[in-house]
């Protein structure tokens, strides 16, 4: 659980469910912020897909792929068809 409180992590707090002790979301998405944070992911990905992906993922890499999952999903909410690929080209091109 988050911070040992008994309170839910954020995705938990947004999916409104129980936060186990073994919840794959705990260390990534806190109480407060992390809500807001998942509810994009959640959105685009879905909670299943993105626990199953990380599961795959090493223990020391899943900050890391949370982080570019997290800027995966608020790109595809700006730009459903391009996504980060649009913010690449932007940048790209100059």
């Amino acid at each position: 659980m988050a911070s040992g409180t008994g309170s839910p992590c954020g995705a938990c707090k947004f999916l409104r469910r129980k936060c186990a002790a073994d919840c794959i979301f705990a260390p990534y998405f806190c109480s407060e912020q992390g809500p807001a944070r998942f509810a994009a992911i959640h959105k685009v990905f879905g909670a299943s897909n993105v626990s199953k992906l990380l599961l795959h993922v090493p223990v020391a890499d899943r900050c890391e792929a949370v982080v570019t999952i997290a800027y995966e999903a608020q790109a595809r909410i700006k730009d459903p068809v391009y996504g980060c690929v649009a913010i690449f080209s932007l940048y790209s091109n100059r």
